[in-house]
């Protein structure tokens, strides 16, 4: 099966509920699945054959057409991130080789397609209500009875010097969004408010899981960040995905908002950078009834792990449990699985680990293995697993160092950084021979105090001795912090004053 026989049930059962929403149109199961049928019958008439790509950079309504079109049309889609410049997009476009491109200026890059649609996806939009061609045909199958194509290319950062593309078959897909689905329990009376670009997954995945559930997608398209609140209130939003930049516009908008009550939201969920407790505990303040839900996964197995709503405040620092179907094991440099309680790599199992990397042999074969039951994927990431099996993250492989002879992570420091308040966001970055260990905080405190109060919190071997404090953390098109930006801010920064702390 396909991803578009999720809109075809969904049209089936529910063929008048409202299934997308963005600030221009607002369309029935029933007219999104006749849009998608027809723009899958517009990418025929093209020429494009099973098995072409479609590179696509926009969102909102028009994203979810040509997202259900391709899969009709057995076409693989690889949508892209608006914040892309053209260095980066001229690169990601020649490795995927694009039959059709959609909304990116070809004055931008250089790269042949077959096909160009340059604009927004509204200027073929209009053309949607009419079928061209055969409807019923949208679903054949290869005349060669070659392999079904992909359902995307998602590209993610890694690395090496440019983004990945990591292949997504639609059976990983579909198993993914049905076990997440399981878990969270999205209802038809859900509307799902999105404001996480589709070119991450965690963004994609919310109009899967809403079409999968017959609930409502709302998308926020670029520069309506700031009508978050009001988007929420006047959609009667139950489910609000977030990253914790989200987060914390979101609690600046509601602290100086008088918020109707009661409030419509029933649960926010967090994956890609985890949020802070203090966030987690605004959100539940500023909302009352609303549930944090955690989760961990990557692009390449779209979800590992998910915590129970509010888990966090029992379990604190845990992402969760295996979501159904799948495993989460914890193994040493050898591959063997770890007792609970023991710091290893966090490796999943299961049909939602995807296919490897496009056109990269050598890397997929280093963090996908192939099981009898599948697929296994290495990712890099440390951890360790409870009694019960839940997940506690505690960094990447690389991102465990010594300072001064004692073993010490990025992510213990970022914790503590984010524990004081008045701190938004935090990003280590570990020493090195020319640089000292730094921590780079989104906050208007002077840097020093933020030393100090680092140093009242973590032993002094595990102390920053650089604090650099701006105005926002730099982050990668996927709204994750960009790293390679953290260490280029951290090394121009003049070298430290000492900073003498007496701890009571």
């Amino acid at each position: 099966m396909r991803i578009h026989t999720l809109l075809d049930t969904a049209a089936r059962r529910h063929p008048q509920r409202t299934a997308v929403v963005d600030r221009s149109h607002r369309w029935s199961y029933q007219e999104l699945r006749q849009r998608s049928v027809n723009l899958a019958g517009r990418f025929r008439a093209l020429g494009l054959l099973p098995g072409d790509r479609i590179a696509v950079r926009s969102g909102g309504a028009g994203f979810a057409a040509i997202l259900f079109a391709a899969s009709y049309a057995d076409l693989t889609l690889a949508p892209l991130s608006a914040m892309m410049r053209p260095f980066q997009l001229r690169a990601v476009l020649a490795d995927i080789e694009p039959a059709l491109v959609v909304g990116i200026d070809p004055a931008a890059v250089e790269v042949s397609a077959r096909t160009w649609s340059s604009g927004q996806f509204r200027e073929i939009l209009e053309t949607l209500d009419a079928p061209v061609g055969d409807a019923d045909q949208t679903d054949a199958r290869r005349a060669d009875g070659g392999l079904e194509a992909p359902a995307l290319l998602m590209y993610t950062s890694g690395s090496s010097a440019r983004p990945k593309g990591v292949v997504c078959p639609h059976d990983s897909v579909l198993f993914a969004t049905r076990a997440i689905g399981q878990v969270l329990g999205y209802r038809p009376d859900d509307v799902v408010l999105s404001c996480v670009p589709p070119s991450f997954d965690y963004g994609l995945y919310q109009l899967l899981l809403a079409t999968a559930a017959g609930s409502r997608w709302e998308a926020l398209e670029a520069g309506e960040g700031i009508a978050l609140l009001e988007r929420i209130t006047s959609a009667g939003a139950t489910v609000v995905p977030v990253v914790p930049e989200i987060a914390t516009a979101l609690l600046r908008l509601a602290a100086r908002t008088a918020l109707p009550v009661p409030q419509p939201v029933r649960m926010f969920t967090n994956t890609g950078a985890r949020m802070s407790p203090r966030l987690a505990d605004g959100l539940r303040d500023a909302f009352p009834g609303a549930a944090v839900v955690q989760m961990y996964g990557l692009t390449e197995c779209k979800r590992a792990t998910i915590l129970e709503p509010d888990g966090d405040l029992e379990r604190p620092g845990s992402v969760g449990r295996a979501i159904p179907g799948t495993v989460v094991r914890v193994v040493d440099r050898q591959g063997r699985p770890l007792p609970a309680g023991d710091v290893g790599e966090v490796v999943v199992e299961g049909a939602n680990v995807m296919a490897g990397y496009w056109r990269d042999r050598q890397l997929s074969a280093a963090t996908f293995r192939a099981t009898a039951a599948g697929r296994r994927l290495h990712t890099g990431d440390r951890g360790h697993l409870d009694v019960d099996g839940h997940l506690y993250l505690h960094g990447r492989g690389d991102d465990v160092f010594k300072h001064r002879g004692v073993r010490s992570s990025i992510a213990e420091i970022e914790a503590a950084a984010m524990d004081i308040d008045g701190v938004d966001g935090a990003a280590a970055v570990a020493p090195d021979e020319a640089n000292p260990l730094t921590v780079v905080v989104a906050t208007v405190l002077p840097e020093n105090d933020v030393l100090a109060e680092l140093a009242r919190r973590l032993e002094p071997a595990k102390t920053p001795e650089r604090c650099v404090a701006v105005h926002a953390l730099p982050l990668t098109p996927h709204g994750k912090v960009d790293r390679q930006q953290i260490r280029a801010i951290a090394r121009s920064h003049p070298p430290p004053t000492p900073v003498q702390v007496r701890i009571p």
